[in-house]
């Protein structure tokens, strides 16, 4: 029974984004949103437990990422679609785009050995975390709100997971500053934006995370070049 947990905590994040899509077409974005949140914490607990518990199986691994898909892939295409009004005609549709991407992305993932220490695009959960927090910066400034910036989030975003670029994974190999300098500026930059920004903080976080890793990247090749 004790290999079985983390997979019924794979599941508790699936059963989040069924709930999730279920909140989105009934017009409850809010707990839709919620729903992204709270499976975010289920995908974290369950690789975390399954270290802990020293069990992992390749089921395990397929069914975190068909979890994945429909949490951090079909409902924040979902919610997106949602979000656009209801003169948006065709435009609405490039949401799913992000569904299509992050079945893309985490396919790539599943077969990719390079992505142990690292990610090569967005992470699904990232994404999904960008896109659901908008509902709160169009809250409190509803003018930036537009149909055609909601199409340009959802070009952008599909990008996002399937762009060659190494992003920073929060995996500590060890307790280094210098070796984890990034990933800790990373986490204090986000606990310090969260603090002042809230629920609106979130895209500014991603954002950081982006141009983190990107220097990430920088320092690493310059590093490479001055030996």
């Amino acid at each position: 029974m004790i290999k079985h947990i983390p997979n019924l905590i794979t599941c508790s994040n699936l059963l989040c984004g069924c709930l999730g899509i279920v909140f989105a077409f009934q017009g409850n974005l809010e707990w839709s949103v919620y729903s992204i949140w709270a499976a975010m914490v289920f995908d974290f607990l369950d690789g975390f437990t399954a270290r802990m518990l020293k069990v992992s199986s390749d089921i395990g691994k397929q069914l975190d990422s068909l979890a994945d898909m429909v949490t951090f892939g079909l409902l924040p295409a979902v919610f997106l679609f949602h979000l656009f009004s209801d003169d948006a005609g065709y435009l609405a549709y490039l949401s799913f785009l992000v569904a299509v991407f992050s079945a893309f992305r985490l396919a790539k993932f599943n077969v990719d050995d390079s992505q142990s220490d690292s990610f090569v695009g967005m992470p699904t959960p990232a994404n999904a975390l960008f896109i659901s927090s908008l509902l709160f910066v169009f809250q409190i400034y509803p003018e930036l709100k537009s149909d055609e910036l909601l199409a340009v989030f959802s070009v952008m975003c599909s990008f996002w997971l399937i762009m060659p670029v190494r992003l920073l994974a929060l995996k500590f190999s060890g307790f280094d500053f210098k070796l984890n300098l990034f990933r800790y500026l990373l986490i204090l930059t986000s606990i310090v934006l969260f603090i002042i920004f809230g629920r609106m903080s979130f895209p500014l976080i991603i954002l950081s995370y982006l141009i983190l890793s990107i220097v990430n990247n920088l320092t690493i090749s310059n590093n490479i070049i001055g030996k």
